[in-house]
């Protein structure tokens, strides 16, 4: 059997040690520079925090620092321009930057990698990353608060059955129903900014494992990119990515949110429900059945939770048995969090503009509040409060009273005080009236209820909470 074929020379990032390049193979699956470009910006960010400390130090001269800086921002300056040649020999962005580094400024480039490694570096980068994504997300998680607000307020009173095991329980309005999302993603926000907190600790100058012996000054490169401070264990900085599963951890559970939500939207807006519509902004047709009207965006959401949670799974799979402190593993701890970071991204503004663009039909919301016998309970706690019935024997007179409702084939508005008294002599009109669905809703004014006078406060409330501001 042939050997594998060998690259022509070795990689001179690597120094003297070896003579010969790596396989083809190895060559295949031992570069990430197509992953990890993604860094770019922090990883020039942090390369600037770090021979600013280095020359404060006076490990490197004021002269090799001005060059440094200088070539870093020719350097970003041709990756957003499109002009920068990435290449798979130099494996990863910390050496495809610091080679182009070297061509344009010359020796003084190879003192910007004294005291640190890749191993730190990357470290840095990825919290760096994953501290801005976290920022990008929650302005994202806020815009779709924003717009189950407006949903919230213009949709106050509009009485629609909620539901338990999918079936008809208790009129609510279909403002509560969206502050619930409102709360859901309040949470998911929470965790995102625990996570941002936990994370917020400096690797760099962790070195590879073990620290450094030269007089650098770990709390100025923590101050200079931003982080509370620097990780306290070297072995321990290099080598943990707890923050990425806590973040994917996070993720996977906002994603379940938009999923509930992306389901409720595809089951509203079918012909059996016609709660909602969406506007052929976010829909789809069929190529055979010119009728047709998909959910697809919301389908899409729904679908994108499978990704997240994956992406979770996988990368716990990756470190759960990773000795300390750095190995090769850990190279592939960041195709899962930019894959979740981007489904869960583009969710959340799929799903902000579909209940934007959504129109509530009220008319139906209300039908099946009628339809489902969903006024039931107001008759058991009427029996409670105005006749002092225990409330498992209110139960079961009502539970009759369902039943006739049920025989007649009509809805329990539609009975007569004398088809009342055929159950129990206590029921009379004051009984009746409680079947109202706009009385039911009204009557539930305890704090979180779902009359829609709380809902117009709650929504209120949540807008200085959670956006900072009230409705314009």
């Amino acid at each position: 059997m042939p050997s594998p074929k060998k690259a022509k020379s070795a990689n001179t990032m690597w120094g003297g040690r070896y003579a010969a390049g790596p396989s083809e193979i190895m060559g295949r699956i031992n570069p990430s520079i197509d992953i990890d470009k993604r860094f770019y910006a922090e990883d020039i960010a942090g390369s600037l925090a770090h021979a600013a400390m280095l020359a404060k130090q006076g490990i490197i001269s004021a002269k090799d620092h001005k060059a440094i800086v200088g070539g870093l921002a020719m350097v970003k300056a041709e990756i957003e321009a499109g002009r920068f040649e990435f290449k798979t020999a130099l494996e990863d962005i910390h050496m495809n930057v610091e080679s182009r580094l070297a061509e344009l400024i010359g020796p003084a480039a190879g003192r910007l990698h004294t005291a640190r490694s890749r191993n730190d570096q990357v470290a840095t980068d990825f919290r760096l990353w994953v501290r801005n994504a976290i920022d990008t997300l929650d302005r994202a998680m806020t815009a779709l608060q924003a717009a189950l607000l407006d949903k919230a307020d213009a949709h106050a009173g509009a009485v629609m059955p909620g539901f338990t095991h999918l079936q008809p329980a208790q009129p609510v309005t279909f403002g509560h129903h969206m502050l619930a999302y409102v709360e859901m993603i309040a949470r998911d926000r929470g965790r995102f900014a625990d996570c941002r907190r936990r994370l917020n600790e400096n690797p760099l100058g962790a070195a590879a494992l073990a620290g450094t012996s030269f007089p650098i000054d770990r709390h100025a490169t923590a101050r200079a990119l931003g982080f509370d401070r620097p990780m306290a264990n070297s072995l321990d900085a290099v080598s943990a990515r707890d923050f990425a599963l806590e973040f994917l951890g996070a993720a996977a559970i906002c994603a379940g949110h938009l999923s509930r939500l992306a389901e409720e939207l595809v089951i509203w807006t079918t012909p059996q429900f016609g709660f909602v519509r969406l506007s052929d902004a976010f829909t789809t047709g069929s190529s055979i059945m010119p009728q047709k009207r998909n959910a697809d965006a919301a389908e899409l959401v729904r679908a994108k939770a499978g990704t997240i949670l994956g992406a979770f799974t996988g990368l716990a799979a990756v470190v759960k048995s990773l000795p300390l402190t750095y190995a090769k593993d850990l190279q592939e701890d960041k195709p899962p969090v930019f894959t979740a970071f981007d489904s869960l991204e583009l969710g959340l503004a799929a799903m902000a503009g579909m209940i934007a663009d959504m129109t509530v039909n009220e008319a139906a919301l209300r039908a099946r509040a009628l339809a489902g016998y969903t006024t039931a309970t107001d008759i058991a706690d009427w029996l409670v409060r105005a006749r002092g019935l225990p409330f498992r024997e209110a139960h079961h007179v009502t539970g009759r009273i369902v039943r006739l409702a049920e025989e007649r084939g009509c809805g329990l508005e539609e009975l007569s005080v004398a088809d009342l008294k055929t159950i129990d002599a206590r029921l009379d009109q004051a009984a009746l009236d409680v079947l109202s669905l706009d009385r039911s809703v009204a009557s539930r004014t305890s704090f979180g209820g779902t009359a829609p006078k709380n809902v117009r406060a709650a929504a209120k409330a949540a807008r200085r909470k959670y956006l900072g501001k009230a409705k314009p």
